[in-house]
């Protein structure tokens, strides 16, 4: 399903977008603060985010510019009560996709989503992101936060296609049918032993844990 992240201080706005896009079958999450926005955003997951221009906590603009600072493509719809030229321009120049003033009708304002998640679609992702973790898929590097994490070809393989599907459990068989491309074998470790190998690179000592066993399940990344 779309997930959208509405970042907007007004509850009656929030609302309206929120029960606009619902109609459409979007799901929607909402936080009023622009500071909470941004660490909302930067964690991934989303599809597009809709920003207010002015907002408590951090402005609209350092928002958007923040998620750009830190290689997050997630496309962004700016709405703002602030109409002149002017303050278009530093919207967009600032990282935003679109650009749309108060009042709005909720209509438009969906179908403006719309095509910027068609435009986006479109285009061939080479970049992955989930929180710090950073994966170049044409330079074929993987980075957390600064560092970078030295990855063996099926250690590639399987990040990637963790990172694509990020907050879902995977389970053995799917990671293995996916991954290694052939019929599962339950008897195999081949799985925990590449996990467990990630596991040392990606989540060093100090850093929040990425990835996690979920007993009798799989794994999850996120």
């Amino acid at each position: 399903m779309t997930r959208v992240l509405i970042i907007e201080d007004d509850d009656a706005t929030a609302q309206e977008i929120a029960a606009e896009l619902g109609g459409h079958g979007i799901e929607t999450d909402h936080v009023a603060d622009g500071a909470e926005g941004l660490r909302r955003a930067l964690e991934g997951g989303y599809d597009a985010v809709t920003l207010d221009r002015v907002l408590p906590g951090l402005d609209g603009i350092d928002v958007v510019a923040g998620m750009r600072a830190r290689g997050v493509d997630t496309p962004v719809l700016m709405i703002s009560a602030l109409s002149d030229v002017d303050e278009r321009v530093r919207g967009l120049r600032a990282g935003g996709d679109d650009y749309l003033t108060k009042p709005f009708a909720s209509h438009e304002m969906s179908a403006r989503l719309e095509v910027m998640l068609r435009r986006n679609r479109s285009q061939p992702q080479s970049r992955l992101r989930v929180a710090d973790l950073e994966m170049d898929l044409i330079a074929r590097s993987a980075h957390r936060g600064a560092r970078e994490i030295e990855l063996r070809a099926a250690e590639f393989r399987l990040l990637e296609y963790m990172m694509r599907n990020h907050g879902q459990v995977l389970t053995r068989t799917m990671i293995f049918e996916a991954v290694w491309g052939y019929h599962f074998n339950p008897t195999t470790n081949i799985i925990e032993v590449h996990v467990a190998r990630m596991r040392k690179q990606i989540d060093a000592s100090g850093e929040t844990p990425l990835i996690r066993t979920v007993r009798g399940s799989g794994y999850v990344l996120g």
